[in-house]
């Protein structure tokens, strides 16, 4: 899945900050809950308009273009 499907970034929606794609919900503030040691699940709770889908994309997208960027 590319990044595209999942994040959107618009001027008008929190002033560009990439979200989620159809929510208001910042990309960023997955990965602050999981440096805070929230579990998944707690995220989704606060965040009920992102899917499990959505963050696990956004997991997979981040994982590959670490491991991408490693490798070259």
């Amino acid at each position: 899945m590319d990044s595209r499907d999942i994040i959107t970034i618009d001027p008008e929606i929190l002033g560009g900050t990439p979200v989620f794609k159809g929510t208001r919900v910042p990309v960023n503030s997955l990965f602050e809950y999981l440096e805070d040691n929230y579990t998944m699940a707690e995220f989704l709770e606060c965040f009920p308009t992102v899917t499990r889908e959505m963050a696990h994309a956004i997991l997979e997208c981040s994982e590959a273009k670490l491991l991408a960027s490693a490798t070259t």
